[in-house]
This record gives C-alpha cells, sequence and structure tokens, in this order.
C-alpha cells in the first residue's frame, strides 16, 4: 500500500511539473513549432515572394572550373567598390540564380549579412536585401534567438532543455498503469474536458519521437560550448581551429577558379558546397565541401583553405577524419531541419511543427477549463 501511495504520488507531482512547465514553455514551444515548420522549405518559400530571383536558364549548374564565379565576383566589386569584405557563394547545385552572403570585415557568423542574387551568368544584380529585414530570415531569427541576438540564441537553448522535460513528463504523467488499450482511446462521448485531454494526449503520443529529436537537436545547437562539455568526458573535446591567414596583406588575388582547383584535387570525391572569396588583407580562400558519407548537403563539414595570393593550400579539414565528438554534431542540423530523411522527412516535420501550437492550447484550454470547475484540484 505504501509503494502505492508513493507511486500515485510521484505521479501527481510529475503532472504538476508538467502543468507548469507547459504554461510557461508551452508558448514558447509552439512559437518555435510554428517557426520551424515555415523554415522547411524556407528557400523555396522566398523564392515564391521574390519572383525576381526564379529565373530559368540553359546554363548547367556551376562546376569547379566555371568561369561564372570570377566574373560574378567582377560584377559584384564593380557594383559595391566599399565593400571589403568577404563575398560567399552558395553552390546549390542547381541551374537558376547565384545566392551570394556578404560578411562584413570582423562581423560574427550571426551578426547582420547582406544577401544578394545574381543571374545565372553572374553579370547581373538580381536582388538585395539585408539579412533579417526580409520575411523568412526575420522568421529564420526569430527561430534561431527569437530576434535577440546571442542572447536570444542561449535562451532558445534552455528553452530546448525545458522542451525535453516537459515533453519526458508528459511521456511519464500519460503511462498507464493497467489498460493499454484505455490509454489510447479517445473518449468521443466525454466530457469537454475529457475530450480535451484526450486530444492532448493522442497529439503528445503521435509526435513524440521527432519532438524529442527536434528538441534536442535544436537545444545541442543553439548550445555548442554546454553540448561539447557533456560530451567531452565520452567522445573527447571536438577541435575548433581558426582560419589560416595568407602568406601576405598585399598582392593580386589569385581567381576563385584557381582556389576551386586546388581545393578539388585536396579532396576529388567531394561536392562543393560554397566558397568564400575573402577581401584585402591577409585572409584565405575557403571552399566548404561534402564528402560521399557527410550528413548535410547545405553545411558539409570539410574546407579546404587557400592562399589568396598564390594559390597555395593552406590547410585541409576533412570530415572523414573528424573526432568522435565532431562526428556527432555533424549529425545535429540534417537531423534538425529533416534534410537527412529528404522530401518526406521534411513534409512530415511541417505536420510535426504544428503539434507544440496544438498541445499548448489544448492544454491552456483544459487547464482554465478546469480551474473554473474546480479551483482547488489538478486536473
Amino acid at each position: 500500500m505504501a509503494m502505492r501511495i508513493s507511486g500515485s504520488t510521484m505521479r501527481r507531482n510529475v503532472r504538476k511539473v508538467h502543468l507548469w512547465l507547459g504554461l510557461t514553455l508551452g508558448g514558447f514551444f509552439a512559437l518555435l513549432g510554428l517557426t520551424g515548420s515555415a523554415l522547411v522549405f524556407y528557400q523555396a518559400i522566398d523564392g515564391y515572394l521574390h519572383p525576381e530571383i526564379r529565373v530559368e536558364t540553359s546554363q548547367p549548374a556551376l562546376g569547379w572550373n566555371s568561369p561564372v564565379w570570377d566574373r560574378a565576383l567582377t560584377t559584384l566589386h564593380a557594383r559595391w567598390p566599399d565593400r571589403k569584405g568577404n563575398w560567399r557563394f552558395e553552390v546549390t547545385g542547381e541551374p537558376g540564380a547565384l545566392p551570394v552572403r556578404y560578411q562584413p570585415p570582423h562581423a560574427g557568423h550571426h551578426d547582420r549579412r547582406v544577401m544578394v542574387w545574381l543571374s545565372p551568368d553572374g553579370r547581373t544584380i538580381l536582388r538585395e536585401a539585408v539579412w533579417g529585414e526580409y520575411l523568412m530570415t526575420f522568421i529564420y531569427d526569430l527561430h534561431m534567438q527569437l530576434a535577440l541576438g546571442e542572447t536570444g540564441h542561449a535562451a532558445v537553448g534552455w528553452i530546448g532543455v525545458g522542451l525535453v522535460f516537459l515533453l519526458a513528463t508528459g511521456l511519464w504523467a500519460w503511462w498507464p498503469r493497467a489498460s493499454w488499450r484505455k490509454a489510447f482511446r479517445y473518449k468521443h462521448e466525454g466530457s469537454p474536458s475529457r475530450r480535451l485531454r484526450d486530444i492532448h494526449k493522442l497529439a503528445g503520443l503521435g509526435g513524440l519521437a521527432l519532438l524529442l529529436m527536434l528538441a534536442i537537436t535544436g537545444a545541442m545547437l543553439a548550445l555548442p560550448g554546454q553540448t561539447g562539455a557533456v560530451m567531452a568526458p565520452i567522445l573527447g573535446t571536438a577541435k575548433a581551429e581558426p582560419a589560416p591567414h595568407s602568406s601576405g596583406r598585399t598582392g593580386r588575388q589569385v581567381p576563385i577558379r584557381q582556389a576551386l582547383i586546388a581545393a578539388h584535387a585536396e579532396l576529388p570525391d567531394a561536392r562543393i558546397a560554397w566558397v568564400e572569396a575573402p577581401g584585402p588583407g591577409d585572409g584565405a580562400f575557403m571552399v566548404r565541401m561534402q564528402q560521399p558519407d557527410d550528413p548535410s548537403f547545405r553545411f558539409p563539414h570539410s574546407f579546404v583553405f587557400v592562399d589568396q595570393y598564390d594559390g597555395q593550400v593552406l590547410r585541409v579539414d576533412d570530415s572523414r577524419q573528424a573526432e568522435p565528438a565532431a562526428l556527432v554534431t555533424n549529425w545535429l542540423h540534417p537531423l534538425h531541419d529533416g534534410s537527412i530523411g529528404g522530401l518526406f522527412l521534411r513534409v512530415l516535420l511541417v505536420g510535426i511543427g504544428l503539434i507544440p501550437g496544438l498541445l499548448f492550447l489544448t492544454g491552456l484550454w483544459r487547464w482554465r477549463m478546469q480551474r473554473g470547475q474546480e479551483p482547488r484540484q489538478f486536473p
């Protein structure tokens, strides 16, 4: 009897924890879910909203030795000669507009960047926009850092940790002590409060696995320092070396094509994903590449750095030689955005992102209903 009372008390306490976690974090959970759903296909949605960058061309996707790279860089320098930072080209692997990002000198990764789209031949500027000042990037910042900068970025990470506990306590509070059939039942003839409870229960169970995956990977992405500290005793520490410097600070920059050919020679089986052309100074070309076993298509984890003045390779970071901790973290982004599972998983994640809003509304509605009926009792 004592054990039964203890078990009932524990379940009651877990339900209280679940309730107050839901009331405090549920709104954030709903916001992150909705913005996450919008971001699964954010590039496609942005292209739909800005038809000027939807261009048709018979020209093939850009390759390692394409003359378009240097032609595009010349176009950018001619249009904005005062921009002395880095120009980062994204290689989509598909024919069409060429997306480029301008990174001001000494700017961090999350600082505001200027986004530019060029025509497929690299001769014409199709669009210019500041990151965060148009819809899809505002949604991106809202999802990643609550539009609050680095402080918001850390807050999202800790909210993700709280969401893991919210889901875990919900599972514990639901776990059946007797009939599993009844535990999965939706009682159509029940009271409004009971029907809300059943909707809340079934929605949570249906999305539990993927919601846990999204919460855990999101928290780990937003809290890289804490993630590394937790993994270090088991997997060691992933090294994070600064980018190497070119041999000098002045001189004539070698063509982008030369840097790409040098990078390709180092990792011949890899696919090019990004190439960054440095501004004046001692910066180096950065070529980001995807090895065949790298899970991330858009943000892969192999890098080749090339001296911008003599074209010599300065360093090669091959994802196949990464430390165990890095191999784990390399999976976080493709799991979080669903790209690892192709179109099916991405479409599924769009729907999963709507579940937190449903959970928050049904939980809040039922709590308010129960307070009105039985204000002293926990529902």
